[in-house]
């Protein structure tokens, strides 16, 4: 009996639109900007991209200018105009390309005025820019207003080779419900940017990640950029569905053999796991080379066929272990799906759940999952959706 030996992450594109129109509800005339940045948090960039925009949202984030270059091919016909905004750092040999390309980027240097003003000529558009405003998450941009002010002036003299779309900052705390320094950065940056929003309506005014679009309305302002909660995770790390958010990610892998451990026989390296009695073990072709950390060894649990079995021994590169119990029935499970992130019957296993076990978070565990494990595209069970979409 040959069965597919290979273990896969099943991406619910439906699931990804869903969300994204339950954000849209809750920001009412806010625009909702999709970040896909890190692969789509693990998911697949640029099939999340497209369902995200069929789920409502207008705008698009990335990290860097190669993950804008990613999302190329599937960005034509009706998305072909959809803003891309590149929230790190953009190198200065990289500018003009951001610009020729139409990409949106973050400055919080008036030094770098005067070049994007050539540049934004010679290409005959304009480089499109968003001031950052650092109000407390001490990473990009500056942290003085009057600076932030002088940058935004400067921009706006230099139109119509650059034009000023958006003022932002990015809260450190919003995940923290109860942290009083969420509504310090919010007032920080309301004082800033209200001024400049009043004299140029315009402009787009966004502070908002996940967490604080479900915390708190008054962070809405024009924009919120999303990108944890899209995906159907939850932004506090609890329950996504106490949001009525959906996950998109199921992680499955075949039980590709089954053998019988008799006891006091192991198995995996150090011997970690000996058994107490006769039972059966099945063999899960996934290991931390796929992103399955090696720290859940003993640490987790897989789904199959509607019940919990406990993974045991430790987690190598390729493969992990599940212990399906003395019952010799279990040798007919050789092929069944066993689910480690997911829905199976009556019980689930949520990204919450590993990130509590590796004292983590939530993104780390999809943002985790190598590049080896195959995706699975599809919306709501149909399998034949846009194959040529994930690598």
């Amino acid at each position: 009996m040959s069965v597919c030996t290979g273990a896969s992450a099943r991406v619910n594109l439906g699931a990804v639109a869903r969300n994204c129109e339950r954000l849209r509800a809750t920001l009412g005339e806010a625009q909702l900007c999709a970040v896909v940045k890190a692969g789509g948090y693990g998911h697949d960039a640029r099939a999340c991209a497209l369902a995200a925009l069929e789920g409502g949202a207008s705008r698009l984030a990335v990290a860097s200018l190669r993950e804008a270059r990613e999302l190329d091919d599937v960005l034509v016909e009706q998305w072909a105009s959809v803003p891309v905004l590149v929230l790190g750092p953009v190198a200065d040999g990289d500018i003009e390309e951001a610009v020729f390309c139409r990409r949106e980027i973050v400055i919080w240097d008036e030094d770098l005025i005067p070049g994007l003003r050539e540049i934004g000529r010679d290409a005959q558009r304009p480089a499109r820019v968003h001031v950052k405003l650092d109000t407390g998450m001490g990473r990009l941009g500056t942290r003085d207003p009057a600076r932030a002010s002088r940058i935004v002036e400067a921009a706006l003299a230099a139109a119509p080779d650059v034009e000023l779309v958006g003022l932002m900052t990015h809260f450190a705390t919003a995940d923290e419900l109860g942290d009083e320094f969420f509504g310090e950065q919010l007032r920080r940056f309301t004082e800033w940017a209200e001024p400049i929003k009043g004299a140029h309506p315009g402009v787009v005014v966004h502070a908002a990640n996940s967490a604080a679009v479900l915390r708190d309305p008054a962070s809405h302002f024009d924009m919120a950029r999303c990108g944890i909660a899209i995906y159907g995770l939850d932004p506090f790390g609890v329950d996504p569905s106490g949001h009525d958010l959906e996950p998109a990610l199921e992680l499955v892998a075949p039980i590709a053999d089954v053998k019988l451990c008799r006891a006091g026989e192991s198995s995996g390296y150090g011997r970690r796991f000996v058994a107490a009695g006769d039972t059966h073990l099945g063999l899960l072709p996934i290991g931390y080379g796929d992103g399955w950390r090696r720290a859940l060894s003993g640490e987790a649990e897989a789904l199959i066929q509607g019940r919990r079995h406990p993974l045991v021994g430790t987690v190598s590169m390729d493969s992990v272990a599940v212990d399906l119990g003395p019952d010799p029935a279990a040798l007919a499970l050789r092929g069944e799906p066993a689910v480690l992130i997911g829905t199976q019957g009556e019980q689930r296993i949520l990204a919450e759940d590993l990130a509590r076990r590796l004292a983590t978070i939530n993104y780390e565990i999809t943002c985790g999952l190598g590049a080896r494990l195959r995706r699975e595209i599809h919306r709501d069970g149909d399998r034949s959706v846009a194959p040529h979409l994930h690598s």
